[in-house]
């Protein structure tokens, strides 16, 4: 069954929720003369069947996840389009949305694109809510702009391609989801292990769908991230210093697996959460077969990483935390005590 979500933020546009991604791009391609497609080198056999009979497709392929997100990849991506001649009247397709959203955004100073996303994070978080962006030496997607897709194909079919490391990586962006605003998700995953949620098609799609409406509505409230936006942050900020850490060795839902426990754990040493919703934390995030802890020894070389992210401000490290489920806050008044106590409460 189809479902489509309308977004509003910067222009309305629909998010397709179990379409056929090949004919739903094609009737989505009239109004360009022609179309950059920007792919990962995992997808290449799926790209390269994309035929259109009727559009003038230029295919550029990618290195696979986090290697994509380069300058290098991006000037590489810009050249391309220089040499091609895309003008105003086309557009980019990525399945790569952060590096295909970028480049569209400020290839002339912004040119229409579509996101196709292929992964459980492309299709909840990534490709939802025009966040665009590369990596740079001193953290993830520090370089980007907002620049809102004119649609996003969500083909559920790509998630049969994916490992199960990849899957369950893509999870803690729907466990997060559930954590801030959808309490249904976590009741629909308590209890079950990875190969129980993707043996069940029905259930994958609701997740997919549920964790759609919950970025649509904050995005729509708030584009440019103040607090409202920096909600779906929860997790991300000791998770964005893992990946860095870990040399992106650990997958990013992975890494914002362990961020969200954190989160949970320092809600906790304030006083803001209760002990059950923390435990509920580890359950789920565990059942799927997600990390919960990180090195005991580590936090020494994690702690300047958190003044890295994105939502500090000055010297001010701020966090998302939850007071309950859809209950989310600010800390801004954390110490070194503090922090340092909710982090060894996830240190193996």
């Amino acid at each position: 069954m189809i479902h489509t979500i309308r977004v509003n933020a910067e222009h309305e546009y629909e998010v397709v929720i179990g379409c056929d991604w090949q004919s739903t791009l094609i009737e989505s391609l009239d109004a360009y003369t022609r179309v950059a497609l920007v792919y990962s080198s995992a997808m290449r056999d799926q790209i390269k069947g994309f035929q259109p009979e009727n559009t003038e497709i230029h295919y550029f392929e990618v290195s696979d996840g986090e290697g994509a997100k380069t300058s290098s990849s991006l000037q590489s991506l810009w050249n391309w389009l220089g040499a091609a001649g895309f003008t105003r009247s086309d557009a980019v397709v990525g399945t790569i949305t952060d590096l295909a959203g970028f480049a569209a955004a400020s290839w002339l100073r912004g040119i229409d694109w579509i996101a196709v996303p292929t992964t459980v994070a492309g299709m909840v978080d990534a490709a939802i809510g025009g966040k665009t962006g590369i990596n740079s030496d001193y953290g993830k997607n520090l370089i980007g702009a907002f620049h809102s897709p004119r649609k996003v194909l969500i083909d559920t079919s790509w998630l049969k391609t994916l490992s199960d490391r990849d899957f369950a990586a893509g999870m803690a962006e729907v466990v997060k989801c559930g954590f801030i605003v959808d309490a249904q998700i976590l009741d629909l995953l308590k209890g079950k292990n990875l190969s129980a949620i993707r043996n069940d098609a029905a259930l994958v799609q609701d997740l997919i769908t549920r964790s759609v409406a919950v970025k649509a509505h904050v995005v729509a409230n708030d584009f440019k991230e103040s607090f409202g936006r920096e909600v779906l942050n929860y997790g991300h900020t000791l998770g964005h210093a893992i990946e860095i850490h870990s040399k992106y060795s650990l997958r990013h839902g992975e890494a914002v697996s362990i961020g969200l426990v954190f989160a949970a754990q320092l809600a906790g040493v304030k006083g803001l959460l209760d002990s059950e919703t923390i435990a509920a934390h580890e359950q789920i995030l565990n059942g799927i077969g997600l990390p919960t802890k990180y090195l005991s020894d580590s936090w020494q070389h994690l702690h300047p990483l958190l003044a890295l992210d994105k939502k500090s401000r000055g010297h001010q490290l701020r966090f998302v935390a939850l007071s309950g489920v859809g209950k989310t806050l600010r800390i801004e008044d954390a110490n070194e005590s503090e922090l340092r106590t909710a982090y060894e409460r996830i240190s193996s």
